[in-house]
């Protein structure tokens, strides 16, 4: 059977992608909250009153753009240990929120989707990138390089050591 790669910058891009969907759709509703509010306040209580939703859909969508930020921020990182751990804690993010708002809000079934979809690929992506680094080490060699026979060479005391 073939084994699906994924790589982590693909991996890394459909969470920003996703992170963009969340963003323009809680401030959207952010929006819509807030315009509904002033039209409450300017309709039947004619003071000023806040909800707290209002900030929530906010807050929420400010959270999700400092992800977003932060995924593309991982696309430069080249150390792939790194990215590997990255790419679980990425898995382990979008699978807890597809399966939270499998239990709070089931209607919303294409959020759900895209979450669940970024946290397959992050999955994959981690991986491909256990592959990578097994096949680094298998095919890292065990001999020393040149520069490493220069300083051994001249730590042992060699006069005139080949570089």
């Amino acid at each position: 059977m073939k084994k699906i790669k994924v790589s982590s910058k693909l991996s890394f891009i459909i969470s920003m992608i996703t992170s963009v969907i969340f963003v323009l759709y809680f401030a959207y509703k952010g929006f819509m909250v807030y315009f509904i509010q002033i039209a409450m306040n300017d309709t039947f209580v004619g003071g000023n009153t806040y909800d707290i939703t209002i900030t929530l859909w906010f807050g929420i969508s400010i959270a999700m753009v400092l992800s977003m930020f932060l995924f593309f921020q991982f696309t430069k990182i080249k150390d792939l240990n790194s990215q590997r751990t990255i790419q679980k804690g990425i898995f382990l993010g979008w699978g807890i929120i597809a399966i939270a708002m499998i239990l709070f809000i089931p209607s919303y079934f294409y959020f759900i989707l895209i979450a669940a979809i970024s946290s397959i690929t992050s999955l994959l992506s981690s991986i491909t990138l256990k592959d990578r680094i097994a096949k680094d080490l298998r095919e890292r060699k065990e001999t020393l390089s040149e520069k490493e026979i220069y300083l051994l060479q001249k730590l042992a005391g060699i006069k005139n050591p080949k570089k």
